[in-house]
C-alpha cells in the first residue's frame, strides 16, 4: 500500500526561535527625548482621517474597539489575495504556505506574552470565548457541588455569566470580592473569600469600565499558596502594558485582538500547559482530530485539541501585525503615553463642574470614567458624538460594577496610542457644549 509522504491532517510545529528583545521603534516615531509621537502614530491609522458629523473624528473609544494602523490592514489584504487557503489539511502550496503563516503568528503571540510554547497558545474568537472555554472544560471536569469560584465585582460580564453557568451545572457557587470606594479590589475580603472550597479565582487584569489595574501577582501568589489556579482577563491590560505569563505566573490568560489594534473575531487563550493537556476538548470536529471511527475519535495534540474547525486565519495574521507594530513602537513607550494621557484627562476634568469621576484608583491605565451631574449618560454621549467626539455610555457589560455605585450608567472616555492632547481639548469643549445644552 502507497503511504502519503506528508499527513496533512497533523498540522506543522511553528518556529520556536525566540526574539531576544523588541525591535527598536523607528526615529520618525520619537521626539528629541526618545517618547512616542501620536501624531506620528495617528498617521498610521486610516480611520482616524475621516470626519463625523462634518467635524474631525476624536476616537475615545479604544476600550471597546481599538482602531486598526495601516500594517494589519495590509497584512490581511496580502494574506487574503495572494496566500488565501484553508490550513494544516492541504498538500498543495498555498495551503502549506497559510499554514506556515498561521503558525507562524501563534509564535508571534507566544514571544508577546513569554508563554513557554506555542502548545500553550489557543486561538479563539476572542476574551468571551476563551474563558467560555476554560468555564466548560476545565470547570465541567473539576467543579462539584460545594465548589466556589471567586470573581470580583469589577469583572466585564464575560468573566462572570461564563463561571455563572459552570456553577449552575455543578452546583457550585460564584463568589464575589468587594470594591473599595476607589475602584479597588478588597484586598482584606479577597483573601477571606479565598477559602477551602476555592477552585478557581478568575480575575481582570485592568477593569474596562473604570480602568483600575488589579494586583495580580500578588493575588496569583495568593491563590497558588492555596492550590487554587487562577485565569486572568487581560483584554483590558493586553494594550497597555507589558504582560509576561510567567512573570504573572497565572494558569490562564484570555484577551481580544480588537483591543490591541488587531481584528475583531481573533482572540487567545494562553493556558498552562500542564492543565490544558489534562483538559477534554470543549467543541468537536475537524482539526481537533487525529483519527474519526464510529466508535470513537482520537484526538489531536495541544494546541489544535482546543481549535475545532476552520480558524479565523486573517484574524491570526492581522493580531501578529499588530502585535509587531507594538513591538516598533515599543511597548514601554506605547504604556508611558497612555500614562500620560489619563493624567491629564483626569486633570482637567477635575475641573468641569458637576462632572464626578468614577473609580480613583491608584493605579489605573486607558480610561476615565465620570458623570455629569442632572445628565444621563446616553445624552452625554449623544452631544459628544455630534461634536465630533466617540466615548462610550453605559454599563460597558459590567452591571456589577455600576450597580456597586448605585449608578445606571457612566461616559467612558478611553485613550489609544494614537490619541493626543488635542483630543482631551476636544473632548472638554465637548462637555462645554453638553453643559450649554443642558444649562
Amino acid at each position: 500500500m502507497n503511504r502519503p509522504l506528508t499527513q496533512p491532517h497533523a498540522p506543522p510545529q511553528a518556529p520556536a526561535q525566540a526574539r531576544d528583545s523588541a525591535p527598536p521603534a523607528a526615529s520618525a516615531y520619537l521626539d528629541a527625548q526618545g517618547r512616542l509621537r501620536p501624531e506620528r502614530v495617528r498617521a498610521d491609522f486610516p480611520i482616524l482621517g475621516r470626519e463625523v458629523h462634518g467635524r474631525p473624528l476624536v476616537y475615545l473609544d479604544s476600550a471597546a474597539s481599538a482602531q486598526q494602523p495601516r500594517a494589519v490592514l495590509e497584512a490581511v489584504e496580502r494574506y487574503a489575495t495572494t496566500t488565501h487557503a484553508n490550513v494544516h489539511r492541504g498538500v498543495h502550496a498555498l495551503s502549506q504556505e497559510a499554514t506556515a503563516a498561521f503558525e507562524a503568528a501563534r509564535d508571534t503571540v507566544r514571544r508577546y506574552l513569554n508563554a513557554r510554547s506555542t502548545r500553550e497558545i489557543i486561538f479563539t474568537r476572542g476574551t468571551t470565548e476563551a474563558i467560555n472555554l476554560v468555564a466548560q472544560s476545565w470547570g465541567g471536569a473539576q467543579l462539584q457541588a460545594g465548589d466556589e469560584v471567586l470573581v470580583t465585582h469589577l469583572e466585564h460580564h464575560a468573566n462572570i455569566v461564563p463561571w455563572q453557568m459552570a456553577c449552575a451545572r455543578a452546583g457550585a457557587r460564584l463568589v464575589a470580592a468587594p470594591l473599595t470606594p476607589a475602584g479597588e479590589v478588597d484586598a482584606g475580603a479577597f483573601a477571606q473569600l479565598l477559602g477551602p472550597r476555592t477552585r478557581l479565582v478568575a480575575i481582570a487584569h485592568v477593569s474596562n469600565a473604570l480602568g483600575t489595574v488589579l494586583p495580580v501577582a500578588g493575588m496569583v501568589a495568593l491563590a497558588h499558596a492555596r492550590g487554587v489556579p487562577v485565569l486572568v482577563d487581560g483584554a483590558q491590560a493586553i494594550a497597555h502594558q507589558r504582560v509576561d505569563v510567567q512573570r504573572l505566573d497565572c494558569d490562564f490568560y484570555a484577551f481580544s485582538g480588537h483591543k490591541i489594534y488587531g481584528p475583531t473575531g481573533i482572540g487567545v487563550l494562553y493556558g498552562r500547559e500542564s492543565l490544558l493537556a489534562a483538559m477534554p476538548p470543549w467543541q468537536g470536529g475537524g482539526d481537533m482530530i487525529l483519527s474519526v471511527a464510529i466508535e470513537r475519535s482520537t484526538y489531536n495534540e495541544l494546541p489544535w485539541k482546543f481549535e475545532a474547525g476552520t480558524p479565523n486565519i486573517s484574524g491570526a495574521i492581522g493580531l501578529a501585525a499588530a502585535l509587531d507594530y507594538l513591538e516598533m513602537l515599543g511597548r514601554e513607550r506605547v504604556a508611558a503615553h497612555g500614562q500620560e494621557l489619563l493624567a491629564v484627562a483626569t486633570a482637567r476634568l477635575r475641573t468641569v463642574p458637576g462632572l464626578t469621576l468614577v473609580g480613583t484608583a491608584a493605579s489605573k491605565c486607558g480610561v476615565a470614567s465620570f458623570t455629569l451631574a442632572g445628565i444621563h449618560p446616553h445624552d452625554v454621549g449623544t452631544i459628544l458624538d455630534r461634536e465630533g467626539v466617540a466615548v462610550r455610555s453605559g454599563h460597558h457589560c459590567a452591571m456589577p460594577v455600576m450597580t456597586w455605585y448605585g449608578l445606571a450608567a457612566t461616559v467612558r472616555a478611553s485613550f489609544g496610542c494614537y490619541n493626543t492632547r488635542a483630543d482631551i481639548d476636544q473632548l472638554l469643549a465637548g462637555l462645554d457644549k453638553v453643559r450649554e445644552v443642558f444649562a
